[in-house]
């Protein structure tokens, strides 16, 4: 492989093997390998420093058996930036469909330091839960710019990259988007309706939630500091006090011990990223129902424009059916979506808060132990 000046290598194209494959065992797949045809893995994050800038390249490994792939197997280097030009193409083309959002800039902002360890694996994992979620996805999986992400080294990528909507054109679907979400559709569809409440009070819970998760995490992160403070306090007393010396170093012993079960502790961590996740997932299906309401509100102004002329016919009812078609399509999309999402986010909730559950109580139960250690010896 020959690396370039953005980090990202030449793809490789070894020859095809079976007709399935199963990637190395790793926590972040979604789905069964026997079952897909197209797996795709975030591994070896690499620091660039440039006189100019300072970014992480991720290797992206993909396996596939699909007829629209030249090669079964590909390996290329993308940087956050290239993540995050697939999503925007992938919410271009696929207006009314959810797409799994990116972690933030600064993810997890005040819980890790930028591009320390913790920093980049915790984006390493989301960016792999991402591009799971596409390939998971029925329509987003076959997306032509998926391809291009997955197979071209970097030196194809940009210029695709460069290239957009013209200026003109995006401040007309701008000013189309503004409209529609001020007008509104004047007859929506109940079920898109409940859709809207729910979201506003799943996002206004698990926000809260995620505020919640962010002070515990915060809080821990004092509390640590203080451990770390405490033992060495206990080993200067018992430096002083001859008769109490032993149970003093005994006491330092405990703090120590439990200091390093704190250092070790990461599942409040754990479960923040999949909590902040959905914070942001909540604030993009809201941004797909009001695209949505733009496709309606834009058929019913054409509706009733059509049925104001004088002339009808063949023609007004085949404008008539490809407006409607429009529309029907845009609203059967998000359904399916709709309850992909919905499954989705009760997994991967219910595993997260199983996960913190399990790992306090684990957590509570060795510092339990190391003080009835020392009582007992007392």
């Amino acid at each position: 492989q020959q690396a370039s000046a953005e980090g990202a290598s030449v793809p490789t194209c070894p020859s095809p093997t079976v007709n399935q494959y199963r990637l190395d065992e790793d926590e972040e797949q979604l789905v069964d390998a026997d079952v897909q045809d197209l797996l795709i893995s975030v591994d070896e994050p690499e620091s660039h420093v440039t006189t100019i800038e300072t970014f992480i390249t991720y290797r992206v490994v993909t396996k596939t058996t699909r007829s629209d792939f030249d090669c079964s197997e590909y390996q290329v280097h993308r940087r956050y930036q290239d993540f995050l030009w697939l999503r925007s193409r992938l919410e271009e083309s696929s207006p009314t469909l959810i797409v799994h959002p990116l972690p933030e800039k600064f993810v997890v902002k005040g819980l890790v330091e930028r591009f320390s360890a913790d920093f980049i694996e915790t984006r390493r994992r989301a960016l792999q839960r991402f591009l799971a979620r596409v390939a998971q996805h029925p329509l987003l999986s076959r997306s032509q710019h998926l391809r291009l992400f997955l197979t071209a080294p970097v030196g194809e990528l940009q210029p695709h990259k460069k290239q957009g909507a013209g200026l003109l054109s995006r401040m007309g679907e701008t000013v189309r988007a503004v409209a529609g979400s001020l007008r509104g559709p004047r007859s929506r569809p109940e079920e898109f309706t409940l859709m809207h409440r729910y979201l506003e009070e799943f996002g206004s819970k698990i926000s809260s939630v995620d505020k919640i998760s962010r002070r515990i995490s915060r809080e821990q992160r004092e509390y640590l500091e203080e451990l770390r403070r405490c033992a060495p306090s206990y080993s200067l007393w018992a430096g002083l006090e001859e008769e109490l010396a032993e149970p003093l170093r005994g006491v330092a012993t405990c703090v120590e011990r439990c200091c390093l079960e704190t250092e070790h502790i990461q599942h409040l961590t754990q479960v923040l990223v999949p909590v902040h996740e959905y914070v942001l997932g909540a604030d993009t299906a809201k941004a797909v129902m009001r695209r949505r309401d733009v496709v309606h509100a834009d058929y019913e102004v054409k509706n009733e424009a059509l049925a104001l002329q004088v002339c009808g016919g063949d023609s007004w009812r085949r404008r008539w059916a490809a407006w409607r078609s429009v529309l029907e399509l845009a609203n059967s999309a998000l359904k399916e979506d709709w309850c992909r999402w919905q499954d989705s986010r009760r997994t991967d909730l219910r595993s997260a808060f199983l996960s913190a559950a399990d790992g306090n109580i684990q957590y509570y139960q060795k510092c339990l132990a190391v003080w009835e250690s020392f009582l007992l010896s007392q």
